[in-house]
């Protein structure tokens, strides 16, 4: 199935707006020209109509009973015509009109003109009836100079004329053929100019994609020039920042996957060098040695794999928390005695500080542990020989903070990646403990905050909200 095309999409949508703006004002024009023209008719018909009542009342008894002409009622076309009037014979038209209007002469006439259309086979006529009062001409005269004008009472006419529509008619319909095929030419030049004027409009789209054909994870840094079009613009910039986070996670990628494999290639390569060296130049220790040795770079080794499969548990959801209530004072002096022996060798004190309210926590104590355990492995390690590393425990959060010399405020941004170390590798420090930190905090809905302040002292600050916590009163 071939994709849509923008171009038959547009070309679509532009010959129907036009299809319906054109049609639309055609039959609107139609409908006005016919109702004037119908109009004009109507007035023309009931021009002559009244020419000829008028000529009925000024020669009365004389008119003859034939056609007028139709010059001389002003129209083009035939005309035809019946006078009723009481005492008065019928006059009609020589020939009579062909047909009539129903309710014709039954139904009298009123002053005000009915218009009516009829036909008679092919012919179309126009009609128009009305009644009139007419006064006989024998009245006070030279001929009657005995009879009153009073005397006399008017007659009451009713007259029927018709006239043909046959010019008006073509003229109608020739209007309606220009009014037709107007939008159908127009309609016709708009489907071949439009999709040639809607491909040359794309050409800055065609442009973009083939700049987008040279760019990907093969040429990293590479971005989309601004177009200039107020339309493609944006587009541009939001095509550039998703680059811009392709290669920063390409980045990070790398750097994983650099690490993993060094933490991996260094303790299979520490396994094989120690296996090859005692079997070729025995160094003569015990066995229990040697196996312990082998022992503790496996344990390396492992503690790095379960470190990256919980990671990846926690990144991917799969590590769900037990909330269970915490009382996080004799917890935290647990944590606290745990890294008791590493500071102690290099001359760390760890130091609780007095005063921090008692509250017991909702949480998970084994993913709170993994965040603590991290945060006060990291504070030991690699805080300066006889720095002390203060904890304080409030209702809302615990911060622990040490001496950082060699950490800039650029760093902070690293915290969190994984295999990222700042300084040499310690035994057992594979840089993935602060990302494991951070997984579990965000999995606990904790708040995880490094900070560097103007001392050289980072702090690490984790928060949990109200609904979390319950006071516990103190002894």
């Amino acid at each position: 199935m071939r994709p849509a095309s923008l171009s038959a999409r547009i070309t679509l949508l532009l010959v129907v707006t036009s299809l319906l703006v054109l049609g639309g004002g055609a039959r609107l024009m139609d409908w006005r020209i016919d109702h004037e023209m119908d109009s004009r008719f109507q007035q023309n018909l009931l021009t002559q109509a009244g020419a000829l009542s008028t000529m009925l009342q000024m020669e009365q008894d004389e008119v003859p009973a034939q056609r007028p002409h139709p010059g001389v009622l002003g129209g083009d076309s035939p005309t035809f015509y019946e006078l009723r009037c009481d005492g008065m014979p019928l006059l009609r038209s020589s020939p009579p009109p062909p047909a009539v209007p129903a309710g014709w002469p039954q139904e009298a006439a009123g002053a005000k003109p009915q218009f009516a259309r009829v036909q008679h086979g092919r012919q179309h006529l126009g009609s128009v009836r009305f009644a009139f009062l007419s006064r006989p001409a024998d009245y006070t005269d030279d001929r009657h100079p005995d009879i009153s004008r009073g005397d006399v009472k008017p007659r009451k006419c009713v007259l029927l004329f018709e006239q043909d529509r046959q010019a008006i008619d073509q003229l109608l319909l020739a209007t309606d053929w220009i009014l037709l095929l107007g939008p159908a030419l127009a309609l016709g030049i708009a489907l071949i100019a439009v999709p040639l004027i809607v491909r040359r409009g794309l050409r800055p789209v065609n442009a973009l994609v083939d700049r987008m054909r040279d760019i990907g994870p093969h040429a990293p840094g590479q971005r989309l020039a601004a177009s200039g079009m107020r339309e493609l613009d944006p587009l541009v910039a939001r095509f550039n920042d998703v680059l811009g986070r392709m290669d920063d996670g390409l980045t990070r990628e790398r750097q994983f996957a650099n690490g993993l494999a060094h933490e991996t290639r260094t303790r299979l390569a520490e396994l094989r060098a120690l296996t090859e060296v005692e079997s070729r130049y025995p160094s003569g220790r015990k066995l229990s040695e040697i196996l312990g040795e082998v022992g503790q770079i496996g344990a390396e080794l492992e503690a790095t794999v379960t470190a990256l499969l919980l990671l990846t548990r926690l990144q991917s959801g799969l590590e769900q928390p037990q909330m269970q209530a915490l009382p996080l004072a004799a917890w935290l002096e647990r944590q606290l005695q745990r890294q008791h022996g590493t500071a102690t060798d290099r001359g760390i004190v760890l130091r609780l500080e007095e005063g921090t309210p008692a509250a017991c926590l909702q949480t998970d104590p084994a993913l709170l542990e993994v965040v603590i355990g991290n945060l006060l492995g990291n504070a030991c390690a690699y805080a300066p020989a006889g720095d002390t590393v203060s904890v304080r425990l409030t209702a809302t959060g615990l911060c622990i903070d040490n001496a950082a010399p060699g950490l800039g405020a650029d760093d902070l941004a690293n915290f969190g990646q994984r295999f990222w170390r700042k300084q040499p590798p310690h035994a057992g420090h594979a840089g993935l403990g602060l990302a494991l930190a951070n997984a579990a905090a965000t999995a606990l809905d904790l708040q995880l905050d490094f900070r560097l302040d103007a001392g050289q002292r980072l702090h690490a600050a984790l928060s949990w909200p109200d609904r979390m916590t319950r006071h516990v009163p103190g002894p």
